[in-house]
């Protein structure tokens, strides 16, 4: 049996480690490849993955850990229990110089996110669960538990993707009753539902699942929730760890106009 106020100790201690050696590495410059698949990567995403899967294997290493970098090795159908990691969340926005990229860890049971870490390394905030279930958020020296809100009746603040708008996107919100929009890159936009700063954020494209369990993870934790966009429940597990289109949604269902 896993202790869980161990195993989110460890990832909080793993994301900060990784945290500050994705620092470094920006300030010296990037250089930037591209994948077979034409994605970005960089050595702070190498540097930052090693780090966390030292530290995790070290600490629990009776839990398989599934990450961007070696999920190729990981094709056949996942364990009832693993860790997902992405060790750079919004590449994009890491290479164009803005602070809206984070590191992601989270522990996936029987297809639910459990556990979840976001740390922002560029600001330092970080947004995580404990091992009870709550949700929490520290943003300089003050931490808080936080709770997703009710939309109010106003209408609905969207968190909206930097990089990754399209029409698609555009015609789903034109559905809802949006009073404005929060754009900013990476699993961030799920922390801003969770914190009750936004109420609802929609994607659709290709993402993969280490791109989303560890915000998704806060989310739930906060009250919130993940859903397709036909209304089904979120999860994990799937067959090349990708993830279709979703909705996620603060303490109140869509608001069809």
């Amino acid at each position: 049996m896993i202790d869980r106020a161990v195993l989110v100790d460890v990832m909080l201690a793993a994301a900060r480690e990784a945290a500050a050696a994705i620092l470094v590495i920006r300030a010296r410059g990037l250089d930037v490849e591209r994948k077979d698949d034409g994605s970005p990567v960089t050595a702070a995403d190498r540097a930052a993955e090693a780090i966390i899967l030292a530290c995790l294997a070290r600490a629990v290493p009776e839990l398989p850990v599934i990450s961007e970098e070696n999920a190729a090795s990981h094709c056949r159908a996942p364990p009832a229990e693993f860790l997902l990691v992405d060790p750079i969340d919004g590449t994009k926005e890491f290479i164009a110089g803005r602070d809206e990229f984070t590191v992601n860890i989270a522990l996936v049971e029987h297809g639910y996110p459990r556990l979840g870490v976001v740390l922002a390394p560029a600001t330092g905030h970080v947004y995580w669960t404990d091992a009870l279930g709550a949700a929490w958020m520290q943003r300089g020296t003050g931490r808080r538990a936080i709770q997703a809100r009710v939309g109010p009746a106003s209408g609905l603040i969207a968190a909206v993707s930097r990089s990754h708008m399209n029409a698609d996107t555009r015609t789903f919100l034109a559905t809802q009753l949006v009073q404005s929009e929060l754009v900013c890159g990476s699993s961030l936009k799920f922390c801003l539902v969770a914190c009750g700063e936004a109420d609802i954020s929609p994607r659709f494209g290709p993402t993969n699942e280490w791109d989303t369990a560890a915000g998704d993870a806060v989310l739930r934790a906060a009250g919130g929730r993940m859903q397709t966009i036909d209304g089904a429940v979120f999860a994990y597990g799937k067959p090349g760890f990708r993830n279709g289109n979703y909705v996620a949604l603060g303490a109140a269902d869509l608001r069809n106009r």
